[in-house]
């Protein structure tokens, strides 16, 4: 069974604009000749990353609900230019919708158990992912999704 990462995406206000932030990196990649995938540099390195690149995913919280997952591609190590061992999640460019969860805010990066995740949007159904995203987040706080 898959473990998961989850994380507050810190400065997104929308899932559209963590699809432009991931949009852009992805071309300049490419652009540089490099593989179009994204990274997210992070303090704590997971202990348990095996479990993690056996299909896990880093889920993003936006505005207080998980709205996202990127596919874990890879788990780097490196250390900057001040000394400090970082983190370097290599993920996926694929963004993949999921059903809206509520989630109470938190510092750094959880574990997330793949019993704990929300649907994928298209695994709920057509009609959810055609809803607007703000009108699915209102529902979710109300309880009704």
């Amino acid at each position: 069974m898959a473990l998961h990462l989850i994380k507050l995406c810190v400065g997104a206000d929308s899932l559209q604009d963590l699809r432009d932030w991931v949009n852009e990196r992805s071309i300049t990649a490419i652009a540089a000749g490099l593989e179009p995938h994204t990274t997210h540099v992070t303090r704590m390195v997971p202990k348990r990353v095996e479990e993690l690149l056996d299909g896990g995913s880093l889920y993003w919280v936006i505005k207080g609900q998980v709205a996202a997952r990127q596919p874990l591609l890879d788990i780097q190590t490196t250390t900057g230019a001040d000394g400090i061992a970082r983190c370097v999640l290599v993920l996926s460019p694929q963004i993949i919708e999921t059903a809206p969860q509520p989630k109470r805010p938190f510092q750094g990066w959880r574990y997330y158990k793949q019993e704990d995740v929300p649907r994928d949007l298209g695994a709920v159904g057509e009609d959810l992912a055609e809803m607007p995203e703000h009108l699915r987040r209102e529902l979710a706080d109300l309880g009704l999704l």
